[in-house]
């Protein structure tokens, strides 16, 4: 009797999830709500800045409250009547990477946000989660969102940046929309960073699985113009007016290229198919960097720079981590106690939740850096800017240096888990 009652309550609640359509709680419309977040080490706060509402809506339409990767935040929106979840997203952002740097400790400094959901049709509550490093929430606001709130700005309605489809895919209505956007182009640059575009977009293509799932891509070149051309280089003292005014030097790391202006950067995006973002920087200059559903950056110029924005790309789409280690000084963003979330590092606290079904059973824990297990996937030492206990899976990937031409099978994996996730 006990099965049958249990058999009966699945059933219902497969039913139920089943039935929850878009068209349910949804606009075909997007919601974009900015943020600011701020803080130093000893305390976070999250602000709302602005609601804003454009045409159409290009994120997943099915498995809503589901959540492929969990991230360093999570956005969850709740239907205000029934308190029902009824969308979920996760990403993760500058601001906590900042809190990992000694500056932290000594002052405090705010940066901006952007997150896209679906339009709601009815009152929703928005909760917005910011994690630590030992994945504990350390900051969160709840916060309401009435459609018919007249001080929510409409965007995209007109003056939309011009843009070209560089790739249409089959259904575009079970796809995953990327934007490519230009920075530090002027405008008569535009026919070469269109070119660039064809160049980047090749090379993403050319690495599994995005090769054999190319279909399921749909992508647009959106020629956002520079007063001036090149990139901002603050250790030389070189500022140059851009359309992201982004710059190398972040967090005083050299080769760290980021943008501060998120919000500039989706309102050039504003009335354009996109989800997620790859910024091209019109510089010969080594750098890049990539932050999960927020946005991949990375100059296009330099001989390296190909398999740049495939790199960061892995982290920006997927959540992939770097599984390269630092020998002169270990970064602490991975507390030897807690398993990281990104499906390619382990601490071996949960290893069974990560790749050990794909390794031989004869692969030894930690596996040796010999040529016996080059090709083998295993448990190799040194991952996460760390030397010791963060773990990789290959001996090398494209997600460890830049001469590695593939992913390697975990994230290639976890590449097509994601993909079949939005597009299936």
């Amino acid at each position: 009797m006990k099965q049958i009652i249990t058999f009966i309550l699945a059933t219902l609640f497969a039913t139920h999830i089943q039935a929850q359509q878009f068209e349910d709680f949804f606009e075909d419309k997007t919601l974009r709500i900015d943020y600011t977040f701020a803080g130093n080490t000893y305390r976070q706060d999250i602000y709302v800045d602005k609601l804003n509402v454009s045409p159409r809506w290009y994120g997943k339409r099915q498995r809503l409250t589901e959540l492929p990767i969990e991230g360093n935040g999570q956005i969850t929106v709740k239907c205000h009547k029934t308190g029902e979840v009824i969308y979920r997203n996760s990403f993760s952002t500058l601001f906590q990477e900042w809190l990992s740097y000694p500056e932290c400790h000594e002052v405090s400094k705010s940066f901006e946000n952007v997150f896209l959901v679906p339009m709601p049709k009815d009152t929703v509550d928005v909760t917005l989660d910011l994690r630590n490093n030992r994945r504990e929430i350390m900051a969160t606001i709840t916060h309401q969102v009435v459609p018919t709130d007249i001080l929510i700005r409409h965007i995209g309605e007109k003056g939309v940046t011009p843009y070209t489809t560089v790739q249409q895919a089959i259904d575009t209505t079970r796809c995953i929309h990327i934007a490519y956007l230009a920075e530090g182009y002027q405008q008569h640059e535009m026919p070469t960073f269109l070119d660039d575009v064809h160049v980047a977009m090749e090379s993403l293509f050319s690495h599994e699985p995005f090769k054999s799932l190319r279909d399921r891509f749909h992508i647009v070149a959106v020629q956002s113009p520079s007063q001036e051309s090149g990139m901002s280089e603050p250790a030389k003292g070189i500022w140059k007016n851009t359309a992201l005014h982004s710059h190398f030097d972040t967090f005083y790391s050299s080769r760290y290229l980021t943008t501060l202006h998120i919000k500039d950067m989706h309102d050039l995006l504003a009335g354009i198919p996109y989800e997620h973002i790859i910024v091209l920087v019109n510089s010969k200059r080594y750098g890049g960097g990539g932050i999960l559903n927020s946005y991949t950056l990375s100059t296009i110029h330099n001989e390296r720079s190909h398999p740049v924005v495939v790199h960061e790309f892995g982290h920006s789409f997927c959540g992939l981590g770097d599984e390269y280690a630092y020998e002169v000084e270990e970064v602490p963003m991975y507390p030897k106690d807690i398993e990281p979330w990104e499906p390619n590092l382990t601490t071996l606290v949960d290893f069974s939740s990560k790749w050990q079904d794909m390794m031989e059973k004869k692969t030894p824990i930690p596996t040796p850096i010999t040529e016996k297990y080059k090709a083998k996937v295993g448990v190799y030492q040194g991952g996460g800017y760390n030397v010791h206990d963060v773990y990789r899976p290959m001996q090398d990937c494209r997600m460890r240096t830049n001469e590695n031409p593939e992913f390697c099978p975990v994230c290639q994996r976890a590449l097509t888990r994601l993909i079949d996730f939005y597009t299936k």
